[in-house]
């Protein structure tokens, strides 16, 4: 069986990310390499994906730029230029707080639009998370969010990875942790009341935790997610941490 660190690993993608310094760049190839190949002969990934235009069309607390691309095709050669508008919010990351001790886990629930314009019941059931400013790495974020939206102190993190969040037309990613917390200490209201934030945490055992899960009642797919991997790597981190 895979340990907790190849598991990990081995769905992780290595992207040569490159920022472009403006509009004038045209042409610019980006290679991508990856730990592993779904070619069945196993061919090293030279696939590129050439910028010939990028401008931002609206820029407030959020930004909308239109990338217009050309990449390489599964039949060979370049495509065609491809029109895109890009939803830029920047970068999170996010924390699983686990309390192996008490075999506990700790959520928030907290008010957002975004499920209220989708006409979703709009208090949701998250794990911690926040954007990334500059200068920060996403670790420092986690164990910031993790005493401004819970009160909790997190005493050790084991890095799960980092994913995108809806690549059809936004470059955020997520960089996900796992972090070891006791759960004995959380209560009260949290979050920046001059960011508008009312955040509540509580505690669920794994079980409760799981049958969420299995209920489908929890609506933030990054937290649907983070607490299936909680799921496939719970005995292991309950060794690493006992």
């Amino acid at each position: 069986m895979y340990s907790l660190e190849r598991r990990t690993s081995a769905i992780r993608s290595i992207l040569s990310f490159q920022r472009f310094p403006g509009d004038d760049c045209a042409l610019q190839p980006i290679f991508y390499e990856t730990e592993f190949s779904m070619n069945q002969d196993d061919r090293p990934d030279d696939r590129q994906t050439e910028l010939v235009s990028k401008s931002t069309l609206f820029k407030r607390y959020f930004r909308l730029d239109e990338y217009i691309v050309r990449h390489s095709l599964f039949a060979g050669g370049l495509s065609e230029p491809v029109n895109r508008e890009i939803f830029e919010r920047g970068h999170a990351a996010a924390v699983i707080p686990y309390d192996p001790k008490a075999d506990a886990i700790v959520f928030i629930e907290q008010f957002r639009v975004g499920a209220f314009a989708a006409d979703l019941h709009p208090w949701l059931i998250e794990f911690v998370a926040g954007i990334i400013d500059e200068g920060e790495s996403p670790a420092d974020v986690v164990r910031r969010e993790a005493v401004e939206e819970a009160g909790c102190e997190i005493s050790e993190l084991v890095p799960v990875g980092k994913f995108l969040v809806s690549p059809g037309g936004s470059s955020e990613t997520l960089s996900l942790f796992c972090g070891l917390v006791n759960s004995t200490t959380i209560g009260g209201i949290h979050g920046l009341r001059e960011e508008g934030e009312d955040i509540r945490p509580f505690v669920l055992s794994f079980d409760d935790a799981h049958s969420l899960l299995q209920q489908s009642r929890i609506t933030n797919l990054f937290t649907f997610a983070a607490l299936q991997w909680l799921v496939l790597n719970r005995e292991e981190l309950r060794a690493k941490w006992q």
